[in-house]
């Protein structure tokens, strides 16, 4: 598959006004990010990316900061060959060690993941990643059933399962991130993950005590609704992949809607993840 590079240079921009634009480019489709020295890279496939799209999310921020982009089509081997050379193991709380296929396995870890991203979201780096794993490590997840929307690379799904979950359903509208969810529970070994390529029209009609949704602010509203209707009372939900303002009032006002209550939420740079608990 090809894929389209977009290479960002910025004059000068704050923090939170890329986190945005990023946030934006998300939600058309671009599903992985690298920053560079002046700026970032954001990519999609080839038969996602649009002009008239991009531009659409640029406009509203002509006058904000000062920007040019350059476009490249790239082949996927070579991204992945890139990817290779700058990706650096995580440890997260201390508990979970991510690694990829070509660095040396760390046993003293309690959880080991081993992600091969395939031009998928998910490798544990991402601050909203980071934080559901933390969720995920300080969760009791022994026996319980398991929803991951938006899954990307699997990995919180694999974590999930690692943790003891006993049944899990990982779905993602793209099918670069169906077939990255596929490989990477085959490289963990794990056998419990029934992965699937939709959008919520996908989640099957059963009942779930916890789901993980790491996705963005208008797909989440977009889909409490739907998660509702498939949790067990008293299960959880933990979102990611929004910021803490406006976008956690707006998503705790959509659970009020079907009693769903807040219980917190954890914060790194500007994004969020928050836990949620159905009444």
């Amino acid at each position: 598959m090809e894929y389209i590079q977009l290479t960002f240079s910025f004059v000068e921009i704050a923090d939170y006004q890329q986190d945005l634009l990023i946030d934006e480019l998300a939600n058309i489709g671009y599903n992985t990010f690298e920053d560079t020295d002046s700026g970032f890279a954001a990519f999609i496939s080839f038969t996602d990316y649009s002009l008239e799209k991009l531009d659409s999310v640029l406009l509203p921020f002509a006058g904000q900061f000062i920007y040019s982009y350059t476009v490249t089509e790239i082949a996927g081997e070579n991204w992945n060959e890139a990817w290779e050379k700058n990706f650096e193991p995580l440890i997260i709380d201390g508990q979970c060690y991510v690694r990829a296929t070509f660095h040396e396995s760390q046993p003293q870890y309690p959880f080991e993941i081993v992600v091969d991203p395939k031009m998928a979201f998910g490798t544990g780096h991402h601050q909203t990643t980071t934080m559901m794993m933390s969720y995920i490590l300080r969760e009791d997840m022994k026996g319980q059933s398991v929803l991951d929307m938006g899954c990307g690379t699997g990995i919180l799904a694999i974590l999930a399962s690692k943790r003891g979950a006993a049944e899990l359903v990982a779905i993602d509208n793209d099918e670069v991130c169906y077939q990255s969810t596929l490989e990477n529970t085959h490289l963990n070994e794990v056998d419990n993950i029934d992965a699937s390529c939709g959008g919520k029209e996908a989640i099957p009609k059963r009942q779930f005590n916890i789901i993980l949704a790491n996705i963005n602010r208008n797909i989440l509203l977009d889909q409490i609704e739907t998660y509702n209707a498939v949790l067990v009372p008293n299960g959880q939900i933990f979102f990611s992949g929004f910021y803490e303002t406006p976008d956690l009032d707006m998503i705790k006002a959509e659970c009020a809607r079907f009693d769903i209550s807040y219980k917190g939420h954890q914060k790194i740079d500007d994004w969020v993840a928050a836990h949620f608990v159905k009444n």
